[in-house]
């Protein structure tokens, strides 16, 4: 398995998709009753080559993910072949980009001081995908990129 098995949440989210994915299989609902029951290790393989694939196809077309801590937050734009990062740091303790009133106190003191923005491009290695899954499983989440082009167009002016 390349990326993590989808929770039983969203496969039930997924259960059309994955009925499509085991008819593509040849197996029908009968087969996969019996196929959980008398070998669990054949359901949860295929279980696992369907998460792969539904991972694929999501990260394939992501464009943005965003990463909030409590003094950083991190904002990535990707096209198949670059990632875009911005960084923003606070040294400030009191304030918590985790919450509400921190990301309030940000766009109040984008520009102070004590509010450092970064800007980096690198190129992706062998694994695009690999490593936006490592992005996604350190609590990155896939955005739409309002964030990112917000930031981006202040540093532009």
């Amino acid at each position: 398995m390349k990326y993590a098995r989808l929770s039983k949440e969203q496969l039930e989210e997924l259960n059309v998709e994955f009925a499509n994915f085991l008819a593509s299989q040849q197996i029908d609902k009968s087969e996969w009753d019996l196929l959980k029951v008398n070998k669990p290790e054949i359901a949860e393989q295929e279980i696992d080559i369907f998460s792969d694939l539904v991972w694929e196809g999501v990260l394939k077309s992501a464009k943005y993910i965003e990463h909030f801590s409590k003094n950083h937050i991190f904002l990535f734009q990707f096209d198949d072949l670059d990632i875009d990062t911005i960084v923003i740091k606070t040294s400030l303790e009191d304030v918590d980009f985790l919450q509400k009133e921190g990301l309030q106190w940000l766009s109040n003191h984008l520009l102070d001081e004590s509010v450092e923005i970064r800007y980096g491009a690198k190129k992706f290695g062998n694994d695009r995908n690999g490593e936006l899954f490592d992005i996604i499983q350190q609590g990155g989440i896939l955005s739409q990129g309002e964030l990112y082009h917000q930031i981006k167009s202040i540093l532009n002016k």
